[in-house]
């Protein structure tokens, strides 16, 4: 078994977290620019932090090509909301076109030719062709450093949830084979959900169901 000490360096540390955190769910963020123009932006440090009050988290960093923050948490500390979409397998290369670093103000939607469709409880706008939209409000905002590499964690309240309407059945229960939901992996790694194993938990009562 090999071992290593981690010191401070971004690069070999980013390396360790992507290829042994997998998969990783997407969050595409999509938040409004001061202009009132649309942004959007996929990040794979993602995930749920409590169920009531509904809590999700994501965590993007300082940008390695200029060292400055990226243009979602501008949007975010500005606007104090935002919308996740969640990514299906046939968006990934809309959402990969997504992650290209462009001009502040330079519309995503139009870029990966998107549509984008009005929000009920934020201002930001939805992404049409996503299965499944949490639109949140802002909670906290961690901050890591301002140095390449550091981490910001935001989260946020969802307000409202919507759903395609075959991805979820009448009792609440997501079925993943309807919509394919895919995650991250190492360097340019994509995880598809093509093999689903169901496996019994062992729970006196198991909300799952």
């Amino acid at each position: 078994m090999k071992s290593f000490k981690i010191e401070h360096d971004f690069k070999f540390n980013y390396k360790f977290l992507i290829g042994a955190i997998v998969p990783r769910p997407i969050a595409w963020v999509s938040t409004l620019n001061i202009d009132g123009t649309d942004n959007l932006a996929p990040f794979s440090f993602f995930t749920a932090i409590s169920a009531n009050p509904m809590i999700i988290a994501f965590s993007p960093m300082i940008r390695s090509s200029d060292g400055k923050k990226k243009d979602t948490v501008i949007n975010i500390e500005r606007e104090k909301e935002f919308v996740i979409n969640f990514v299906s397998e046939e968006l990934i290369e809309r959402v990969n076109l997504t992650s290209t670093e462009v001009d502040y103000g330079h519309n995503e939607f139009s870029m990966a030719n998107l549509t984008a469709i009005k929000s009920e409880m934020v201002k930001c706008h939805r992404v049409k062709e996503s299965p499944i939209h949490f639109e949140c409000k802002l909670r906290d905002i961690l901050n890591y450093g301002d140095h390449v590499g550091a981490g910001r964690l935001i989260t946020g309240e969802v307000l409202m949830v919507h759903t395609r309407e075959d991805v979820m059945d009448e009792s609440g229960y997501f079925k993943s084979k309807n919509w394919h939901p895919v995650g991250r992996g190492a360097g340019n790694d994509w995880h598809l959900s093509n093999n689903i194993r169901e496996v019994e938990r062992l729970m006196k009562a198991q909300i799952q169901k």
